[in-house]
């Protein structure tokens, strides 16, 4: 279990090439709460999972769920609902941030903290760091499920944020991993190429 802490850093200092450094910090095991959790983060999750159970049981639904939070409280939440609205990007975490948005009538939620069953894909990525959010936080790693949840191969949440402007967001993994990982298709399971949603 890793956890990850953007801007990275081994030290205080700065690497010799000028960039920022990674800094890791390992948890107690795998699929538990994280060592350093902010009080609260458990309880978020375990609102997105259960957003992520009862929507998976609507047609069209799809079992991933998000909350955003600031100052300890839910400003916005969703799940997937990708084929209920027939529209690509409704994402669990695209949904959250519209009704965030439409609640504080703004487009930007810095201070906010955005928890996902699924660490996002580059689209909820990249709209996280366009919001301003300050933190994601999510359960199930990329490696606990089906590749049929990602766009691509080979880039993942981190090489977005490594590659933005911003130097303040903030992204913990494996919150809950093996429970979010459940509301899953696993890694090595078959699904017919026609029912996988990357293809």
């Amino acid at each position: 279990m890793v956890l990850f802490i953007w801007p990275w850093r081994k030290s205080t200092s700065q690497s010799s090439s000028g960039g920022v450094e990674r800094y890791e910090t390992p948890c107690a095991r795998k699929g538990t709460a994280m060592a350093s959790d902010p009080p609260g983060d458990i309880g978020f999750m375990r609102r997105a999972m259960a957003l992520a159970r009862e929507e998976d049981r609507k047609p069209g639904a799809n079992p991933i769920g998000c909350v955003i939070v600031l100052d300890g409280a839910i400003i916005g939440e969703g799940y997937n609902e990708v084929d209920i609205c027939h529209d690509p990007t409704s994402h669990a975490e695209i949904v959250a941030m519209r009704r965030a948005g439409e609640k504080l009538q703004q487009s930007e939620f810095r201070g906010a903290t955005l928890y996902s069953t699924l660490q996002p894909c580059g689209m909820c990525t990249m709209a996280s760091i366009w919001a301003k959010i300050g933190r994601i936080v999510y359960g199930a790693e990329r490696d606990q499920v089906h590749p049929m949840y990602f766009e691509d191969r080979h880039l993942d949440t981190m090489d977005f944020v490594r590659d933005a402007f911003r130097d303040d967001l903030s992204l913990s993994g494996g919150l809950l991993a093996d429970e979010c990982a459940a509301l899953y298709v696993g890694p090595d399971e078959e699904v017919p190429k026609d029912e996988q949603f990357n293809r």
